[in-house]
Formats: C-alpha cells, structure tokens, sequence
C-alpha cells in the first residue's frame, strides 16, 4: 500500500454520487450478499473475517446492523474486543483473538479487534514502540497464518470520520433518547487525542498493509455502509463459489 495520510482523505462521498440512487445499488448489493453468504456456508471451502476500526462514534455498530444484519444469522458471528481481563492480560496479546477466528463457511466480524493493542495503547502510553512493533509483526504473522492455513478472506476497514462530525454524534448521544445508552463520558476525552489516534493509526496502516486497508469515508452513513458491502459482495464473487450437491 502506499503511505496513508489521513488528513489528504476526504470524510465524505465524491459530489457525484446520489445517495438516492446509491441506497437504492445498496440495497441490491445486500440481497446478493443474503445469496453469497448461503453459498459461502454451504461450499464450507473459505471463511471471511471483516475487521472494523475507527473512532468512536465513526458508526461500527451501524454498519454491523445495516450490512450484516439482513444475513442469515447462522452464519454471521460478532465479536467487539473490549478491555482485556485480568486472565486475558496473562497471555500474549492475540490469545483471545485466536478463538473467535472464523470457521469455514462463517462471517466473523470484529466490532474493533487486535489492532487495538497498537492503538489505544500507544495513545496512552501502556506499549512502548518497540513493543508495538513486534505486535505489528505478530499481528501480520497472526494474518498470514488465517490466510494461509484456513483459506480466510481478511478485510480490514477503516471508518474516517471528521472531528466535527464526531462531535456531533457525541453531543448526540446526550440529546436523543434512543442513542443515551450509547453514551460514554470517556468519550469526550478520548476525542482530545485525535492527533494522536490519527499518527497511531497511519503508523498502523504502513506497518500491518500485507494485507491492506479499505479507507472509508464515514461521515455519511449511506456512503460508507455501500462501500462495505459492495467491498465483501466483490470478495465473494471472486471465489468463483459453487453448491456442493447432494452428499455421498
């Protein structure tokens, strides 16, 4: 990948894109996912693991219920990495990751996921950077490993919303009753480290691209779940995916 400047990228949808005309694709795409997901689960040959990063209030959640939500349930597993446990913290860092790797035939989202511990963490201190960068190396290995071993299609996204609209998704959260539950006082203070969430991720992006990252633009919540799912719904294709028959 070439070297990630946020700052260049632009939070909202190129002007020539209707968002009328591209909910409407949108929907499209989604029934066809319903379709390649079947099949995914029935072949059993590949798995796909969706890893979601981005700030808060970049719509995570929102994406995991308007793109996935309308699959087949047997078949889509979400898992959201909070804060490690005390037993968590007695082993390396990926252990509770391995687990929740998906199985042939499964969608396994991670609602955040490892990179958190090159993220939050160096933002607050808790990992040094040559710390960081053996997690870097281990996170590829870790990678390659479902890649190579498991026939797993990765794709990572990186939601990029402003810091304005971050703002308001915030404030929010204090106005709308339907979105207080949401509410997190740290995250208020959380949004005073953007510069250095933005210098942690780019770091991010350059130093774990073996398999690269999908820069969404986040501040419209119709554009970025079309990029998504047109993303997986070409992943999918691409696997040229047959029925197996009935079995002997």
């Amino acid at each position: 990948m070439a070297k990630i400047k946020l700052g260049d990228i632009d939070t909202r949808a190129p002007k020539d894109f209707d968002k009328l005309a591209t909910k409407e694709k949108n929907t499209k795409i989604v029934e066809e996912l319903n379709d390649l997901q079947n099949l995914l689960y029935a072949e059993g040959k590949h798995a796909i693991l969706i890893v979601i990063q981005g700030m808060d209030a970049s719509g995570k959640d929102g994406v995991t219920r308007n793109v996935f939500g309308r699959l087949n349930p047997q078949g889509v597993m979400v898992k959201s990495f909070k804060a490690p446990t005390a037993e968590e913290l007695s082993h390396d860092f990926l252990w509770r990751i391995h687990s929740h790797a998906p199985a042939k035939g499964m969608i396994q989202i991670f609602n955040r996921s490892h990179y958190e511990d090159i993220l939050i963490t160096r933002v607050h201190k808790w990992c040094d950077d040559a710390t960081a960068k053996k997690r870097m190396k281990a996170i590829n290995d870790f990678e390659k490993l479902l890649a190579e071993h498991n026939n797993t299609i990765i794709l990572k996204f990186y939601l990029h919303i402003s810091p304005g609209e971050q703002q308001a998704r915030l404030e929010e959260r204090i106005k709308d009753p339907t979105k207080q539950w949401k509410y997190n006082e740290n995250d208020f203070a959380e949004a005073k480290f953007w510069k250095d969430y933005m210098d942690m991720y780019e770091d991010c992006f350059e130093n774990c691209n073996e398999i690269p990252w999908t820069i969404v633009p986040a501040d419209q919540n119709w554009y970025k779940e079309h990029i998504i799912a047109k993303k997986l719904r070409d992943a999918l294709d691409d696997l040229k995916m047959q029925y197996p028959g009935i079995k002997k």
